[in-house]
């Protein structure tokens, strides 16, 4: 599936594009669930011997078991099910998941065809790239200042999260939910035209997760929600501003973000492995095993474990607009 001219111009104009029916629910968005599903009874097994559960609870279906497992063990275990690492702390043992239906679908040849419409035939796979599973709000983990541990996505761009190194790389975000999301469960919204206007000052947010670009220089009028099906995908301009709403529902919020841009550009993580998910002129580059790729997730980790942690953000809340 290639864009056509209206949507590349919207894109081009507003900043984001919502494509539906790109990813099939059945052959790409089901085996990641299954994946998952595997995940969690680890995750669940271990809790559990540990102590800090009084049950597996393998009985239940995955949002309400792994909502169970957050609420009662007041932990919030993001870095199990997420295909990256964490920007501090890394150990030889830390957690992730690089799954083959993970990469089948990073790789995935109609998700292919709509960013080469963007960036163009030589697609890089940037490492950059998480799952979200948020949990409902009234259930979810706090911290001892009563603030949710992971809760809704401030409004940023992904330019400002990732290092200087990559602010003039085209940068495409590709967001999908796994589960339908709506305004309830704690869909995007987006700032149109936001990515006409330069890199923004982020401020870090203490008691929650992320940065985020105070109030004082963007304002919240002209927000628009982005209700998804499964199987759909956003694509944002890496200055188009977004956040996620809260999520005030009895279900999960489950979803991927993944970036791409052309081959040879810089990440903005230089210290994570990315790679040829696509290239016209060059096929014989492109990575097509999950094996390799997983390990050089493994092996990114365990050098990772032997170094001082990496300094990924430029952002520093001594800004006035943090104020």
């Amino acid at each position: 599936m290639s864009l056509d001219t209206t949507q590349l111009d919207h894109l081009d104009n507003y900043g984001y594009l919502m494509v539906e029916k790109v990813l099939d629910p059945e052959t790409v968005l089901d085996p990641i669930i299954q994946e998952y599903h595997g995940v969690l009874e680890s995750l669940a097994s271990e809790l559990h011997g540990q102590g800090v559960i009084s049950s597996k609870y393998s009985d239940l279906p995955f949002g309400e078991r792994v909502t169970q497992i957050y609420e009662e063990s007041g932990g919030v275990y993001n870095a199990y099910f997420d295909f990256s690492l964490p920007q501090r702390g890394i150990t030889s043992e830390t957690p992730f998941w690089a799954g083959p239906a993970i990469f089948n679908t990073l790789t995935n040849e109609s998700l292919l065809d709509v960013v080469e419409s963007v960036v163009g035939s030589e697609i890089f796979s940037n490492p950059v790239q998480h799952v979200r599973i948020k949990v409902p709000e009234n259930r979810a983990p706090r911290d001892e200042n009563g603030h949710i541990k992971f809760g809704p996505t401030p409004w940023h761009q992904d330019q400002g999260v990732i290092a200087e190194e990559a602010d003039e790389t085209d940068m495409l975000t590709v967001w999908f939910p796994l589960l339908d999301a709506g305004v309830e469960n704690g869909c995007l919204q987006v700032m149109p035209g936001t990515h006409k206007n330069g890199l923004l000052q982020h401020c870090p947010r203490d008691g929650a997760q992320g940065l985020e670009i105070p109030e004082n220089i963007l304002h919240r009028d002209g927000a628009v929600a982005m209700p998804m099906k499964r199987g759909d995908i956003l694509l944002l301009k890496q200055r188009t501003a977004h956040s996620a709403l809260p999520n005030t529902s009895n279900e999960v919020r489950w979803s991927f973000d993944l970036r791409y841009h052309v081959v040879g550009r810089p990440t903005g993580r230089p210290e994570f492995p990315g790679f040829v998910a696509r290239s016209r002129n060059n096929p014989e580059s492109e990575l097509r095993d999950p094996i390799t790729w997983r390990n050089s997730w493994i092996t990114t980790r365990d050098r990772l474990a032997r170094e001082s942690d990496p300094v990924y953000n430029r952002w520093n809340s001594e800004h006035p607009a943090c104020a």
